[in-house]
């Protein structure tokens, strides 16, 4: 089994900072990827930042030179830091994970957090 927890969400005041983490643990022989997705209320979920095993980095435009996506390989863990917080940050945000499991199967496996709640105030 793989799972993946988030924590660090919360309430905060716009121009204020959060930072999420997203913590895999389980039977991992191979992380590929790794990112975060929000969904608002209302809306369709998005993509927000990804890591790859390689440190490749992606954000959405929304989000660039605001957030940074971050890992510490060692833990299986990654972060969100999320600077000058706008009200439209407001949502529920998901870790997502591309992963190999332990055992004799090649194939990885998409997977996905309950997802923790951040709310951004005017």
């Amino acid at each position: 089994q793989v799972q993946l927890v988030e924590s660090g969400g919360g309430l905060m005041q716009a121009g204020g900072s959060l930072t999420l983490s997203c913590a895999a643990s389980g039977s991992i022989f191979r992380i590929n990827a790794m990112g975060w997705y929000r969904q608002a209320p209302g809306k369709q979920r998005e993509l927000v930042a990804t890591i790859t095993s390689s440190g490749s980095l992606h954000y959405a435009d929304s989000v660039k030179g605001r957030f940074s996506i971050s890992r510490d390989t060692a833990k299986n863990t990654i972060y969100l830091q999320m600077n000058s917080l706008k009200p439209d940050d407001t949502g529920v945000y998901y870790c997502n994970g591309d992963i190999r499991s332990s055992g004799y199967s090649s194939t990885s496996y998409t997977y996905w957090g309950q997802g923790t709640q951040v709310t951004v105030s005017s």
